[in-house]
């Protein structure tokens, strides 16, 4: 028996062999054993508590890998034998890569958790903040894989300071060859942080209008009136004027009404007054103005401002709706026609033409427009 263990196998003696194999077992046993008396015991101390921290490294330690933990315990095993160098440095360089891929994925499952729960709040209390927390978590993983893997590389040796170089003059190359993608990027990066807009909010840009669905790396999506999905690169959404009408509190309202040129002094003098009563009769207005302001073409011409004290824009349409009917019951009852387009000619008596071979029919005299009827 013992002539067996003593055979040499490349270079070792197998009790060697079962030595560095033992190591691999007791570590990958022992990471298991932690790991799962540790999750048991999180798990009672998370029940009785509100923090989420202690839920969170149930999660995070439920994300351990045994394969990745067999892979970093070659560290250790290959102290126990012989090996060429090339060999050693195979080992070292993959018990390396599993080590810190291992701390990566520990890493990533926190920050999910933590932007998970955080994202979950501001659904609830600030919905604005779901369009940075998107960004926000898109660069933090890029810059935690990032930073693992430029440990795991200077760990193996490598100069990460030369590499760190050469990426920084391929990375001009490529920027210039992907300059509209990455313009586009750092758009996205403005509206996060400036906010002009966020998910939800209600925009016109130009002549199109409707409600920001998604605000990507490259585009934003937008749902219009009337349902179809409207896509803006960032870039030209930074550059274009657009309105933002998500927080409205009040909306100023600005209408013009016509009456006939036949209307009295007396009920001009008294349109403000019922114009005034019509606003002030509906819920949610503030009165601003009513004044008679112009001799139209066609019409005597009032300008009327008041205030929606809500933004919705159906509430509006309501009221306005409510204020004409009201204005037209009212113009009824007090005599006040409404203008509309309409000519007026005046023509004079025939003219005889002295020196002539007869009378000509007079040419026409005058022409007005106006709001008359009849």
């Amino acid at each position: 028996m013992t002539g067996i263990f003593t055979h040499v196998f490349l270079h070792n003696p197998l009790h060697q062999w079962l030595l560095a194999a033992a190591i691999v077992v007791v570590t990958v046993l022992a990471v298991r054993l932690v790991t799962g008396v540790g999750t048991r015991v999180l798990r009672r101390l998370a029940e009785r508590t509100r923090t989420h921290w202690d839920d969170a490294l149930v999660e995070a330690l439920a994300s351990t890998r045994l394969w990745l933990i067999a892979l970093a315990a070659l560290h250790p095993a290959v102290h126990v034998l012989t090996l060429p160098e090339a060999a050693l440095r195979f080992a070292y360089g993959t018990a390396t890569v599993a080590f810190f891929l291992q701390i990566g994925l520990w890493a990533a499952q926190l920050l999910h958790i933590w932007i998970t729960r955080t994202r979950e709040h501001a659904r609830q209390h600030d919905p604005a903040a779901l369009t940075s927390l998107g960004a926000v978590s898109f660069i933090a993983r890029v810059g935690l894989w990032a930073i693992v893997a430029l440990l795991a590389l200077d760990n193996l040796g490598i100069n990460v300071s030369a590499l760190v170089a050469g990426l920084g003059v391929g990375g001009i190359a490529i920027g210039l060859a992907v300059q509209n993608i990455l313009g586009d990027l750092f758009a996205s990066l403005s509206i996060v942080l400036d906010k002009p807009f966020v998910v939800g909010d209600f925009i016109i840009v130009d002549s199109f209008r409707g409600t920001v669905e998604n605000i990507g790396i490259k585009t934003t999506r937008v749902r219009s009136l009337d349902g179809e999905l409207l896509v803006f690169s960032n870039g030209d959404l930074t550059k274009s004027r657009l309105r933002n009408y998500k927080h409205m509190q009040e909306r100023r309202i600005l209408f013009t009404i016509g009456v006939v040129y036949q209307t009295s002094a007396d009920q001009l003098e008294a349109i403000p007054g019922i114009i005034r009563e019509a606003i002030e009769a509906q819920p949610q207005t503030r009165f601003d103005r009513a004044h008679f302001s112009a001799f139209g073409a066609s019409s005597l011409d009032f300008e009327i401002v008041y205030w929606m004290l809500v933004p919705d824009y159906n509430r509006y349409m309501d009221t306005q709706q409510a204020i004409n009917l009201e204005l037209v019951r009212r113009f009824e009852k007090a005599g006040i026609e409404f203008a509309f387009p309409s000519r007026t000619l005046y023509f004079g008596q025939p003219l005889e033409v002295t020196g002539g071979r007869g009378a000509a029919p007079a040419p026409v005299r005058g022409e007005r427009d106006g709001g008359a009827s009849g």
